[in-house]
């Protein structure tokens, strides 16, 4: 089984769009396993329209809660939270006891350790969920996390093991990743044993300067990377810098993708922009297809 995963550096730039094009034709020759990387704003599911076969809660971390009938009312949780989380009693109610503020606590458990009448404990704390579903191009495990809640690289690594045990399960050939934008946490989680990292970038200043900085994350852990230059139409000259600058690290450009409105009306359909005929973006994304498969292959 070979892992492909399509990165971007920066969100906005096409990569949802070729990751659904690519599942579209690599589902024609493949046995396929899909994930959406993506927890914080999941949108592959947009054009794949899955059946949802299982729902699981995701637990990414703890959260303080005080014992009103055991607190003396010490102050010291206060006193050693960090995150200003303790909500102390109001002078106006003497019967209120310390409490915490589930949306301010970090899950430090200083006030755990702290707190002299062991009236503060720890309580797992739901931050999400991720699911199994049903596409017609393979399964699809993705997932959602809640607002203002952290841990999404822990949730991005529990929906790439799920995705990968699948298709080790059940004996895939690929397995195809929608990963997160930006540099951070979860990209980092999702590009561990890829076989090839996908790179989309567009000819803009932004574009170019964040395709530097994830072609150093690929680097740094030593996963291939190939590039696809979307919307190169829009900007011919940046595109061709974009492509020498490839070049000159020795980076393959699989394919310069050109701008259509039919990339939208695709979405509007909720289908892949392969799928609605034979439009010279589904040309290029094809070409890029040939060739992503062709690394593949030859990894073997």
């Amino acid at each position: 089984m070979k892992q492909l995963i399509i990165l971007s550096g920066k969100g906005g730039t096409g990569k949802t769009t070729v990751a659904a094009a690519l599942a579209h034709l690599a589902s024609q020759e493949l046995s396929l396993v899909l994930a959406d990387a993506d927890v914080d704003a999941a949108n592959l599911e947009l054009v794949l329209d899955p059946v949802k076969q299982e729902t699981h809660d995701f637990t990414g971390g703890q959260v303080a809660v005080i014992a009103a009938e055991a607190c003396v009312a010490c102050g010291r949780c206060a006193e050693v939270c960090r995150f200003d989380a303790v909500l102390r009693p109001s002078p106006a109610l003497p019967d209120e006891r310390f409490a915490i503020d589930p949306l301010a606590c970090e899950g430090c458990a200083a006030c755990f350790y702290q707190c002299p009448a062991d009236a503060i404990r720890m309580a797992e704390q739901q931050d999400g969920q991720w699911f199994r579903s049903d596409t017609r191009f393979g399964p699809l495990f993705h997932a959602h996390l809640f607002a203002g809640r952290e841990n999404s690289g822990k949730l991005v690594t529990l929906v790439k093991q799920q995705a990968r045990l699948w298709a080790l399960d059940t004996g895939a050939h690929l397995l195809l990743v929608d990963g997160p934008p930006g540099i951070g946490c979860p990209v980092i989680a999702a590009i561990a044993g890829a076989d090839l990292a996908l790179l989309v970038t567009e000819p803009t200043v932004s574009g170019a300067h964040d395709l530097e900085r994830i072609l150093s994350i690929a680097d740094h852990f030593g996963v291939p990377a190939a590039v696809a230059i979307n919307k190169a139409d829009l900007n011919p000259p940046r595109a061709e810098e974009i492509a020498a600058f490839c070049a000159g690290r020795n980076i393959e450009v699989v394919g310069s993708i050109p701008y259509d409105t039919v990339v939208t009306e695709a979405m509007v359909r909720g289908l892949p922009v392969t799928a609605v005929g034979d439009q010279p973006v589904g040309q290029a994304l094809r070409a890029v297809w040939n060739l992503v498969r062709r690394r593949l292959s030859g990894d073997e």
